[in-house]
């Protein structure tokens, strides 16, 4: 896989945020409802919080809320090595404060995974978005690492959305991927925890238009099974079986079926029989 197929995927990162929606104001009453649709339309790489794991998908930005700082999940593709990133390194321009972490986006592409999935399958793969793409991957000793160039069993990972928005990671081996401070209280990434808590718990951002398409796509498969169309047919022979129907079977059911046949031939040679009267007395 070349380098030019890879930065293709990804986004474009022009360092600004995008535009927040802005409130409508007494002013903006008599605009046309065009504009106001116009204004009111999220930018498609705006970055936002999945709400559930098919929605994770596309250009991902993976940040944990490590005290006293905290980090986003990178790539280094000289030494093709995981990162961990201080958020609060990183330069705030015009000396403002730094923004809330789950105002930040990504200002790197080493920051970026790029999360794809098989069709109707609840695990993803999260490839790097910078390099050569090579897949983050996890063993059965709970190393991880992101140096492999195909994507396999131990490559794939389990989302989990959790009541508050975080989302846990789980791989083939049922344990989940976790912040672990290691000696000199420097921090790497481990993959054999067996129950989630704070270590295990990360904001997960994605683009809207993505989001926008995976929930398009959920649309799209509901519909498919649809609720059966009412056949006038078969119903009438279920409901009203008066007629055509073959449903009744007991014996004093059939004696009232042949009245009533019986007594609609007399009620139809009334009718004729009134309306000859009635011919007759003009002519």
């Amino acid at each position: 896989m070349s380098t030019d197929t890879v930065r293709s995927t990804k986004l474009k990162f022009k360092g600004d945020k995008p535009k927040k929606k802005r409130k409508r104001e007494d002013g903006d009453i008599g605009r046309s409802g065009k504009s106001r649709r116009k204004e009111d339309e999220e930018d498609p790489e705006t970055w936002v919080l999945p709400e559930n794991p098919y929605e994770i998908r596309g250009p991902t930005f993976i940040m944990h809320p490590s005290d006293p700082s905290p980090i986003s999940i990178n790539f280094n593709s000289t030494t093709n090595r995981i990162i961990l990133h201080s958020l609060d390194k990183e330069k705030v321009e015009d000396d403002s404060e730094p923004p809330t972490l789950l105002d930040r986006t990504p200002t790197d592409v080493s920051q970026v995974w790029v999360t794809t999935r098989v069709a109707g399958s609840p695990t993803i793969n999260l490839r790097t978005g910078t390099g050569e793409g090579k897949f983050l991957s996890c063993d059965v000793h709970g190393l991880v690492s992101a140096d492999r160039d195909a994507r396999g069993p131990q490559e794939e990972w389990t989302p989990v959305v959790l009541p508050d928005g975080m989302v846990a990671f789980m791989n083939v081996y049922e344990k989940y991927l976790s912040v672990d401070e290691v000696a000199g209280g420097a921090l790497q990434l481990r993959g054999d925890s067996d129950e989630v808590g704070f270590r295990e718990r990360f904001w997960v951002q994605i683009q809207s238009k993505y989001k926008k398409e995976a929930n398009e796509e959920e649309k799209k498969k509901e519909g498919v099974v649809e609720a059966p169309q009412i056949n006038e047919v078969v119903a009438n022979r279920l409901y009203q079986t008066w007629g055509m129907g073959r449903i009744v079977t007991s014996q004093e059911d059939k004696k009232e079926l042949k009245k009533a046949r019986k007594e609609g031939r007399l009620a139809e040679a009334l009718l004729d029989r009134r309306a000859k009267l009635k011919s007759d007395r003009f002519c």
